[in-house]
């Protein structure tokens, strides 16, 4: 691998110190807060040494990758899979900060790729675990930028590269409310790899050095739907009858009273439309099925195996893993996050689908890609509920409309794929290894 400087800190050191001492100090609640989640999730609870690097130590790995939650894991997804077939006699270990994100890390792996949980980003607690582990490279998803973490990783030499990285307006202004120490941290980067234009620009914006920062694209576009998922899409609408179907995805607080909401509108309209819910977050299942039935509406379960019949005018998806062969199954999908201010969540899933997309008016999270699926008109912003159930009563009753739509965005991932290639010879580039050559 290739020899790193290492830089004297020097003065930096109190910007850090100072940062450092705050997280001290929310460490308490910050474990208080994972008993507190782990009453409704006890996934929380679980594991609790490994988030401060001690217990049964990390398994040795040659590539560390962070991955935040279920999004990340699945965007990692693909890339995971390219370097062990690139680079085979490597290990690879996986750390998550919420509980579902490791369940989808085994789906996708089982026992293939080591799991841990993110440790804290307290020197000590890092220390310990680049110890363990001894990583001779680590990849961070998306936008987990952490100090310590970086410090301790060019003090040991280890090139970090920022995978996939994305960083909305929203987000860069709270970084430039901390400038010196946004800008110590994102010199540590070996690599940025960044989604968009827009986003290499707002890295550059808070000091991240031009020359290490590339535009790949999302990664996301380069999903592939295995036939196992096509399978199970046409056995839910088996299951679901011939009826119009739309999915709402990835769902949050205050957010489901609006849909469920446009779906009484659309009731009144199409008798027969089953909306497929599926909330964000699992520990939210059951306040979701309760709010369903205050609001008079049929409900079966997917967790229970319940059986939607005609009079079922609400499928809840409460399982795990299952989003992208529901929203293959759909119709017409919307998004969650975008009608409460979230940020929103991916469109690429149904797009990869061909299936229309609907977006409410906050969509910062992935405004790049939104923007793309909107120009291409393979996706709609409506600002209510009112507006989205008078889309999904137009979409739903026009079956060449929906196709024509779905197409649309259909063909802007299929534009946009060749991220992962990219994304990987910028990593090659950081640590200064080559594949294996053919034989």
């Amino acid at each position: 691998m290739q020899e790193r400087v290492v830089r004297n800190d020097g003065p930096r050191l109190a910007t850090r110190g100072l940062y450092t001492l705050i997280l001290r100090l929310a460490l308490p609640l910050a474990l208080a807060r994972l008993y507190w989640r782990g009453l409704k999730a006890p996934g929380y609870r679980r594991r609790v040494g490994e988030r401060l690097a001690w217990g049964e130590p990390a398994p040795r790995a040659s590539v560390w990758i962070h991955a935040v939650s279920v999004g990340e894991v699945q965007a990692a997804g693909p890339m995971i899979r390219r370097l062990q077939s690139r680079f085979p006699d490597s290990g690879i270990l996986v750390t998550t900060t919420t509980p579902t994100g490791a369940e989808r890390l085994g789906e996708l792996f089982g026992e293939g790729v080591a799991h841990r949980y993110t440790p804290y980003d307290l020197p000590g607690v890092v220390g310990r675990f680049l110890d363990q582990v001894r990583p001779g490279l680590t990849i961070v998803m998306e936008t987990e930028i952490w100090p310590n973490l970086l410090a301790a990783c060019e003090q040991r030499a280890i090139p970090v590269v920022l995978a996939n990285a994305r960083l909305s307006e929203r987000s860069a202004h709270g970084y430039a409310r901390v400038a010196e120490l946004s800008r110590e941290t994102l010199e540590r980067f070996s690599r940025i790899a960044v989604q968009s234009r827009g986003d290499a620009e707002r890295f550059m914006a808070l000091g991240a050095a031009p020359e290490r920062v590339r535009v790949t694209g999302s990664i996301k576009f380069d999903l592939r739907q295995p036939a196992s998922q096509r399978d199970c899409a046409e056995a839910l609408r088996r299951l679901w009858g011939q009826r119009p179907v739309w999915v709402a995805a990835s769902t949050h607080e205050g957010e489901e009273s609006m849909l469920l909401q446009a779906h009484r509108r659309l009731l009144a309209r199409i008798p027969r439309a089953l909306l497929i819910l599926v909330p964000r977050h699992p520990e939210r299942f059951d306040r979701v099925a309760a709010l369903v039935a205050r609001h008079g509406l049929a409900l079966a379960r997917r967790s229970r195996q319940e059986v939607c019949g005609e009079e079922t005018a609400v499928f809840l998806g409460d399982t795990m893993g299952e989003l992208p062969a529901l929203l293959a199954a759909g119709d017409v999908a919307f998004i969650g996050g975008s009608l409460v201010p979230i940020g929103g969540h991916n469109l690429l899933e149904a797009a990869a689908s061909g299936v229309p997309v609907l977006v409410g008016p906050h969509t910062f999270n992935f405004a790049a890609i939104t923007e793309m699926m909107l120009e291409a008109g393979g996706a709609e912003r409506v600002p209510d509920a009112e507006a989205l159930a008078e889309r999904l009563r137009t979409w739903l009753a026009d079956a060449a409309l929906r196709a024509e739509v779905g197409a649309r965005g259909l063909a802007v991932v299929e534009r946009n794929r060749g991220a992962l290639d990219r994304l990987l010879e910028v990593i090659e580039e950081a640590v200064g290894l080559q594949p294996p050559a053919a034989s």
